[in-house]
């Protein structure tokens, strides 16, 4: 029975420990060969990977298993392996162990391959390279036991032998076993930890032969039988986990109320585990949910608390320098001294400072009252040493801050009795410093072992006890956040980078924030009695006008670092980016000038140099690395030179190159031409010299024409010199001298006399440019005649039909110019016989010379024809072709490549040697390809997809039906029938869908082919190569993309043709090597499903798997059993087998449960991660894309994981991103030039120096060894990680990872590309940054990071989102006080009776440093410049301005701060999808309202009461401009918030639609609906809808929102005090009377409504009268109000302002108070009030949007402004023509 029969084990059995189970359903009948990328079970098989030895040895190193003792209960085959063993002893699934034993021989296998030198016996496994890979994987089970100071259960021992290597098999394999089946436990690494070390304990026993003490026979795994590990181990866990998940209402609870991923995991950090858990475990303990939850094991480790202190309590160190110099600033200006070191110089001033000590106490016992109120629900029987150090922290800082406020005091009564600072008053002073110096002890240890930072982490790694003991006051002792200093040179470079950003803003706090107001501040401080225009309860002093002043400025002062960092990072980036030559290469133009050295470099950096004895990069190899890649970046030395002396490496970088041009062919971005002028051809027709591309060779043959012309008279040298100055005008004139000589004896019969001739003509030419006589013997100013009869028999030479005659007569003037003319002697005849260059013959003197000498080339022989067509381009091109290619892409992708190549990159290994990867991609039920019916269907404007896409990408269209035609479609309407595969994938691969995803990632599989052939290619094989091409075009012949490089064989075999195809040169090992080092897996989690549902998706999965050979699809199986509905759950992976010609099943692996219990994308990479393989993953959204061009680079960068970045080496390299949705819409290219800033310049910073940089959801890429162990790709718990990506970072940070930015490589990124979708997903992202707040990751970062490393990692995570929030507060603040100011009169007092009117002036500027937000569009200019240009970036930048895209940034400001705002103080984050489609239709004003009403509009139109209520009542606003000056950039924030939302809405000043647009706005406010309305359509289930998070918040939430919404009271307080009516009384009275207003106004409201529900059906005539009543009643009593009392018209509008927001204020508390109000009377009232609300605002909202549709001329201009010109025009046209159809 040979190898590739071997069964596989089957585990039927029953055995003492289970009971059998049911057994699982059936698998689809598997063939014996199906296989993922190695068929390990049949070594004998041709498949192209089982050429390596290596791959033999790690699968003979997997069946020692020799004398291991047999399982019992099984019959044992002698065919399975060490995997097999483990899986029958432990109870694993069968294809479990399959996967496992294929990624382990894999990884094995690929490990070996890098060996620099090869083991001497090929076909054995190498210990060091088990050994390596043991120690990596089971790093983190290492550090976990050492940690918890248990002895690890894995024994090697000393002695090497073969037993040792088996063990050391055993251990790694049972460790992927255990993680290969863990399912959603894998989320919880030392729960996988803690299970690894009692099963390999279990293993030692076994392998150690011992025997159970309780029956005698040989010791058995407590965990043993069929699918016993799923069964007994992972599903108690699973169950655990679901439990809790069920009982937090699926996450809408307080996450301090249930236990989640990390909660679990975490209960493993301490020794209590063993004591509670046991082994074999018992699950009877209150660990797990079959306890009742009040006994139940509660939070672990960390309590997540809903609360804004949150941000204190992760940043303590930050606020306290903040508060601090705050307080220190305030103390020292208040003595109004010019400079501060004058008033420091005061003795007073130098004593009030001591006052910080006592602040900095007080916030230390704020910390510490905090922490115990927060995290008092960790402290059980088991933790209470951790209740008494909360209890201890909280009296030491009250003792610190009472002693000091005692000493403080003792100080000044010293001096107050004295008179004067007397010796007694300087010795308390030194007493109060004494203390302080003991207080900041350990902050001066911490600044020690920050300047020595190896010191502290060598002493965090320690697991030493005495270490805790010291350590236990400061922090509680957790697993991760240990060792986590960086270098001394990275702790440099960040610290000064900080300390200058600091300095900065304290500088500029200073003297324009805290000193200007010390005046205004005294002023009113100094008023004494203000006469108040209200009654006033605390008329003592005007200390609430002071705190209104200062709340803004002090708003301010806590969030403008943000702006600071964001102008210092913008410049330290751009200068980095500088030192890293990005940017050098800008266009196309920029290449041409470098195209020489582009070879060179393309050469050095792509293909691997002859390796040296030791590849490791010793400095000297580093210095000449370094002067070589100046040589070639800067062309000296001549680098070039090399290429063309050297046939292969040009045929080489001619490969690659014509490869990249093929790829922009087939993607439609250039045309047939166009790839002409690009390709570099195979040297042939015996032109010696390289033929670089037609676009670099224009115009040079004709300048070098004139040339010679000029220079008639001077020697052959000089002329040559003046034409090799240009390198391509020495190449044009060598190929096009070279090329005529080949056509012109080619187009002749061999034979005759008149080849023989013109054979002459040239060896006389050639000799007289060998001697350099050629001036001398020929007239130059004769060139240009033969130039253009030349020209002529080329493009003779070109047509299809060619007339013989004509080139008789070319050929004839060619001959007589030449002999009769040309050369300077003249000759007779006789002379040219002897010369050869007359006929001897007398008989063909009879007949024309060449009559019967010329025979046409095949007109079908493509290859000819192209290379005719070539020299006819150099021969005429006046053009400088500056335009080839046209599309801006294409420009843009070629730049970046070539640019790239310049930048300083690894050295590519050979493909055998470099890392194995993966790709891993998740999609759930996006669209796949777009339908026929999908392309084809109109939106109300008469728009299609296709419509759209053909405008958008106009050029790249016609590319399109240009490649269709030349493919055969014969008419333009075949597209639709015969093409409709094409069409479709041609949309698809430009909107964001799978297919588009698919394209691009297997850009590296073909990348990877192509590199191992050239890698492997020897001279011969390059040189020989043509032939075969040539052979298979001919064949061929011009069908399809190949037709473009049909090759006849050329006489000369010089130089080998890189052929577009370069796959029709492999050998057959490539696709080996290529599957060997790279796989693709998509986590298609309902392709079960859709399979089922017949799904138009699961075909087009197909189709993908189908066209994709490396390609497979891992989806989650549901398979319901007949008895009581139980469903199974399966991870299935499956793949297209192209021998059996359909989709196959590898693995099927069952689950523990439904794999979503948390987040559904990290659940959903997590099941497929399984079936990853290679060292290193790369983690692809489904909106992304790839270039083949990029992946060619992709060995490089994976070399970079072996370079250390500081003192470690990386975890993630990430990957630069290029946005490429930008050119959609002007609002898609905002959203791209924002996040393209991010990604480059953003991330360039964060990686070097401040090394902050995480992962966020961008193509970085992971070492996967290092993060299987430790959590994964990223984090799944509910709610709390509902931005899953970025905690990928956060773990690998805390766990002692390095994540690195490269920007040498990029990948494609689609975003967002309507208003709506972008409102979503900012939302999303701003809901998760409120839940970041919250979590444990960012506490731990906050504590465990250095000072200055956490201020980076503060400003560039959550800070960002608060501080955009301060800002709009600080907007908040401004105005309210402002409308204090003027409604109290203290306004109007202090302008009338202060001296310092200048001083209160000064008031006003302060809101100008809002418009500091302006430098938050710094990054984005300053990246843009160093990519594209100075003045390209500033001309995208007016553009933007002029397209509005302030208005877009200031109305996403305000999208971000409310639901990041909301999400912390109530919750309810969720994930949002926003459906990446295009945006051409006119989104509703309903639907804009539902999105919007309550994040942007309600507030505008309370800023514009606020605004509008200030500028009737304030003095200042009495002058115009100072009322614009202070208020312009609020009001711009209301307009902002207002019209956004229509000014980017495609037709959105359309009139017709504005009133259908009001229409159905109207019909969804008063729709009453029932109970399965959706929000959509019922005003009423929306608005419940949208307080959904008032009902999950808690407590402090409910009072806070009360707290805030009783501001809307204040307007009537304000108001009703400047009514006319009030007759300027200040009493109480007139506020109490005020609310008469109130109670009339909603009983009226109550009477029509109870009148229209009890009449207005049927008795209608009853309901008109109430009407009547009522309306007539209240018309008199007004009427007789303005008779009789000083009542105003006037009065009535400004009520009208005073009482609507106290009835909105109203509303807002009955929402909180919704439990107590629904069941009573009151509720229908507020719905219904609501309602009228609603409506109040959709018309407020909707007045200026019905005035701009109205007048003429906005709407084409909304057009122009929102899309390209492009689509603009065809959007008019379009208007045109469905306005004819409708007339």
């Amino acid at each position: 029975m040979n190898a590739g029969q071997r069964p596989y084990p089957t585990r039927g059995l029953s055995n003492i420990h289970a009971q059998p189970p049911p057994p699982p359903p059936p698998p689809s009948p598997q063939e014996p060969s199906v296989y993922n990328i190695i068929p390990i079970h049949d070594l004998l098989t041709d498949h192209p990977s089982l050429r390596y030895p290596e791959v033999r040895a790690a699968a003979s190193a997997l069946r020692t298993v020799g004398n291991l003792s047999r399982p019992p209960y099984v019959t044992w085959d002698p065919h399975w392996d060490l995997m097999d063993w483990l899986g029958v002893f432990f109870g694993f699934q069968n294809d479990s162990v399959r996967n496992q034993r294929e990624h382990l021989v894999l990884h094995l296998a690929n490990s070996q391959m890098r060996l620099e030198k090869p083991p001497s016996i090929p076909d054995a496994l190498d210990p060091g390279v088990l050994r390596r890979f043991r120690k990596k994987l089971l790093g983190n089970y290492t550090s976990w036991c050492s940690y918890l100071r248990r002895k690890s259960e894995v024994i090697i021992p000393k002695a090497s032998n073969d037993d040792n290597l088996r063990r050391e098999l055993l251990y790694v394999g049972l460790f992927l076993l255990v993680w290969g089946e863990s399912a959603n436990l894998r989320f919880m690494p030392e729960c996988i930890c803690y299970i690894y070390h009692h099963m390999a304990m279990e293993l030692n026993k076994v392998l150690g032969h011992w025997t159970d003490p309780n029956t005698g026979t040989d010791f058995l795994p407590s965990v043993y039988g069929d699918c016993a590990f799923l069964k007994r181990i992972v599903m108690p866990f699973y169950k655990t986990i679901e439990t809790e998940v069920v009982s937090s209402r699926n996450g809408s609870k307080p996450h301090s109320a249930w236990r989640n991923y990390d909660d679990i995991n975490e209960f493993f950090w301490s020794r209590r585990c063993f004591k509670k858990l046991k082994w074999p475990i018992d699950f009877s303990s209150n660990f797990f949910a079959d306890v009742e939850k009040i006994k139940r094991v509660g939070k672990t480790g960390f309590v997540e608390q809903r609360s804004f202190w949150n941000v204190f309590r992760s940043f303590d160190k930050l606020w306290v320098l903040l508060i601090l110099y705050f307080q220190a600033g305030l103390i020292v200006a208040w003595e109004r001294t010019e400079y501060p070191w004058k008033a420091l110089e005061r003795r007073d001033v130098q004593v009030k400072l001591l006052t910080c000590f006592i602040t900095w106490s007080g916030l230390r016992f704020v910390q510490s009252v905090l922490d115990a109120g927060m995290q008092y629900s960790l402290v059980s029987r088991e933790t209470m040493l951790l209740g008494l150090r909360m209890g201890l922290k909280s009296l030491a800082a009250m003792t610190w801050t009472v002693v000091f406020g005692v000493f403080y005091g003792r100080i000044w009564s010293a001096k107050n009795s004295a008179g004067i600072w007397s010796s007694e008053a300087d010795r308390r002073i030194v007493t109060f410093l004494e203390a302080a110096f003991v207080f900041v002890v350990p902050e001066l240890l911490a600044l020690l072992f920050f300047v020595l930072p190896w010191i502290r982490n060598a002493l965090e790694e320690l697991d030493w006890s005495i270490l805790y003991v010291f350590t236990w006051w400061f922090h509680t002792r957790i697993f991760v956040g240990r060792g986590l200093r960086e270098g001394l040179f990275n702790n440099i470079s960040y610290t000064l980078f900080w300390i200058a950003v600091l300095a900065s803003k304290f500088v500029f706090s200073y003297f324009l924030q805290i000193k200007p107001l010390v005046a205004p501040t005294q002023a009113l401080l100094d008023l004494g009695d203000v006469s108040y225009n209200w009654h006033e309860f605390f008329s003592s002093s005007n200390k609430i006008a002071v705190v209104l002043l200062w709340l803004p400025v002090a708003l301010i002062y806590s969030m403008d670092l943000q702006i600071w960092y964001a102008i210092f990072s913008s410049f330290v980036g751009a200068a980095i980016g500088l030192f890293s030559h990005l940017g050098e290469i800008r266009n196309v133009d920029q290449l041409r000038l470098r195209f020489q050295f582009f070879a060179s470099a393309l050469q050095f950096n792509l293909m691997p140099e002859e390796q040296s004895l030791s590849p490791k990069m010793t400095l000297v190899k580093k210095l000449r690395d370094s002067i070589h890649r100046l040589k070639l970046r800067y062309g000296l030395g001549k680098p070039y030179k090399k290429i063309e002396s050297s046939q292969v490496d040009a045929t080489r970088f001619a490969m690659i190159w014509n490869e990249i041009v093929t790829t922009f062919r087939e993607e439609d971005l250039i045309s047939d031409q166009e790839f002409e002028l690009l390709e570099l051809p195979p040297n042939c027709w015996d032109i010696s010299v390289v033929r670089w591309p037609c676009i670099l060779l224009s115009n040079e043959l004709l300048l070098a024409l004139n040339q010679a012309k000029e220079l008639a008279d001077a020697p052959d040298s000089w002329i040559w010199l003046k034409a090799s100055q240009s390198e391509y005008r020495r190449c044009a004139i060598i190929e096009a001298y070279d090329s005529i000589k080949y056509l012109l004896l080619m187009v002749l019969k061999q034979g005759t006399g008149e080849r023989y001739i013109v054979d002459k003509i040239f060896q006389e030419i050639d000799e007289k440019i060998h001697i350099e006589k050629f001036t001398d013997s020929y007239k130059m100013n004769l060139l240009e005649d033969i130039h253009s009869k030349l020209i002529s028999l080329v493009e003779l030479l070109m047509r299809p039909w060619k007339d013989l005659s004509k080139a008789v007569n070319i050929f004839q003037a060619l001959y007589e110019i030449y002999v009769r003319e040309f050369p300077k002697r003249k000759r007779n005849t006789m002379q040219l016989k002897q010369d050869g260059l007359a006929p001897h013959d007398p008989a063909t003197g009879e007949g024309l010379l060449f009559e019967n000498a010329i025979e046409f080339p095949d007109a079908e022989d493509e290859f000819f024809n192209r290379q005719v067509r070539r020299l006819h381009t150099i021969l005429t091109s006046r053009d400088s072709m500056h335009d080839v290619p046209k599309n801006i892409e294409a420009r843009r992708r070629i730049a970046f490549f070539s640019n790239s190549l310049f930048m300083n990159m690894p050295h590519a290994p050979d493909v055998e040697k470099m890392m194995a990867f993966s790709v891993l991609t998740p999609y759930y039920e996006e669209d796949v390809c777009f339908g026929k019916q999908d392309l084809r269907t109109l939106n109300e404007d008469g728009i299609s997809i296709i419509f759209y896409l053909q405008k958008i990408y106009e050029d790249e269209w016609n590319n399109f039906m240009e490649r269709m035609r030349r493919e055969g479609m014969e008419n333009d309407n075949e597209i639709w029938e015969k093409r409709s595969r094409d069409l479709r994938l041609w949309a698809s691969h430009r909107g964001q869908t799978l297919s588009r995803t698919v394209r691009g990632m297997m850009y590296y599989y073909r990348a990877l082919k192509t590199l191992s052939y050239l890698d492997s290619a020897s001279e011969i094989d390059i040189k020989m190569g043509t032939q075969e091409i040539a052979s298979h075009h001919s064949s061929r012949n011009n069908r399809g993309l190949d037709g473009l490089n049909s090759i006849k064989p050329p006489s000369a075999r010089k130089l080998s043709k890189a052929s577009s195809n370069v796959s029709l040169l492999f050998k057959g090992h490539e696709y080996g090597s290529a599957l060997m080092k790279f796989t693709y897996v998509v986590a298609c989690q309902l392709y079960g499903q859709q399979k089922t549902k017949r799904d138009h998706r699961a075909e087009e999965i197909l189709y993908l798997m189908k066209n994709n050979e490396a390609l497979r699809v891992a989806y989650v199986d549901e398979v319901h059993s007949g008895r009581d509905e139980e469903v199974a759950y399966y991870s299935v992976l499956v793949k297209y087998d192209q021998q059996l010609q359909r989709e196959v099943e590898i693995y099927r692996i069952r689950l523990p449960g439904s794999i979503k219990i948390g987040e559904g994308k990290p659940e959903n990479q997590n099941h497929a991660i399984i079936f990853t393989r290679g060292d290193a993953v790369q983690t692809i959204d489904m909106n992304q894309d790839n270039y083949f061009e990029e992946a060619l680079k992709m060995r490089n960068l994976l070399e970079e994981f072996k370079a250390y970045y500081g003192i470690r080496k990386p975890t993630i390299l990430g990957v630069r991103e290029n946005i490429f949705t930008g050119s959609v819409s002007s609002l898609a290219w905002f959203m791209s030039a924002q996040d393209s800033s991010f990604v480059t310049l953003g991330q360039r910073v964060l990686a070097n120096p401040l090394k902050v940089r995480m992962h966020y959801g961008h193509p970085d890429v992971f070492d996967r060894f290092w993060f299987l162990p430790r959590g994964g790709i990223s984090k799944a718990s509910k709610v709390i990680n509902i931005s899953e990506d970025i905690f990928a970072g956060f773990n690998c940070t805390l766990r002692g990872g390095n994540v690195t930015h490269h920007e040498y490589i990029q990948v494609g990124k689609g975003r967002d590309v309507g208003l709506n979708q972008i409102s979503m997903f900012e939302a999303k992202i701003a809901s998760g940054n409120g839940e970041q707040v919250l979590s444990r990751d960012v506490y731990r970062l906050g504590h465990r990071l250095d000072f200055f490393r956490m201020l980076s990692f503060y400003y560039s995570t959550v800070g960002f989102y608060f501080n955009t929030m301060v800002v709009v507060m600080s907007a908040y603040t401004f105005l309210w006080g402002r409308l204090y100011l003027a409604l109290s009169g203290v306004e109007t007092y202090a302008l009338n009776h202060s001296s310092n009117n200048k001083a209160l002036g000064t008031i006003l500027n302060q809101q100008f440093i809002i418009q500091l937000g302006l430098f938050t569009a710094l990054p984005m200019i300053v990246e843009n410049t160093l990519e594209h240009g100075f003045l390209p970036a500033v001309w995208d930048f007016l553009t933007m301005q002029l397209q509005l895209a302030s208005l877009f940034y200031t109305f996403s400001m305000g999208t971000r701060s409310h639901f990041f705002g909301r999400t912390i103080l109530h919750g309810g984050a969720k994930y949002r999808a926003t459906g990446r489609g295009f945006v051409v239709q006119h989104k509703s004003f309903a639907e804009n309202y539902r999105l919007y009403a309550r994040s942007h509009f309600v507030k505008a139109v309370e800023l514009g009461v606020i605004l509008t209520v200030y500028a009737a009542n304030s003095p200042l606003a009495r002058n115009t401009y100072v009322y614009i000056a202070m208020t312009i950039s609020s009001w711009f924030l209301v307009i902002s918030w207002i019209m956004a939302p229509f000014v980017f809405n495609p037709s959105g000043f359309d009139w017709l639609k504005t009133v259908y647009d009001f229409g159905g706005f109207n019909n969804w406010i008063w729709y009453s609906g029932g109970v399965f309305t959706k929000a959509e359509q019922s005003w009423e289930t929306w608005w419940y809808e949208e307080q959904s998070h008032l009902r999950t918040t808690g407590l402090w939430g409910k009072l806070l929102e009360i707290i805030l919404d009783l501001r809307f009271f204040f307007f009537q307080y304000g108001v009703v005090y400047h009514l006319d009516i009030s007759g300027g009384s200040t009493s109480i009275v007139v506020y109490l009377i005020s609310w008469t207003y109130m109670v009339v106004a909603v009983g009226i409201y109550v009477i029509i409504a109870y009148a229209s529900d009890k009449f207005a059906a049927k008795e209608h005539i009853k309901y008109r009268l109430a009407q009547l009543i009522v309306i007539v009643l209240t018309v008199l009593v007004v009427v007789l109000m303005l008779k009789f009392t000083s009542l105003t018209v006037l009065d009535l509008v400004s009520s009208l302002l005073a009482f609507i927001p106290t009835g909105w204020g109203f509303i807002c508390i009955a929402q909180v108070l919704r439990p107590f109000l629904e069941s009573t009377v009151v509720w229908d009232t507020v719905v219904s009030l609501a309602r009228l609300y609603d409506f109040l605002f959709g018309v407020i909202v909707m007045a200026p949007v019905a005035l701009l549709s109205w007048m003429p001329g906005f709407q084409s201009m909304q057009t122009r402004i929102l899309f390209n010109q492009a689509f603009s025009r065809g959007l008019q046209i379009s208007r045109i023509l469905t306005g004819k159809k409708s007339n």
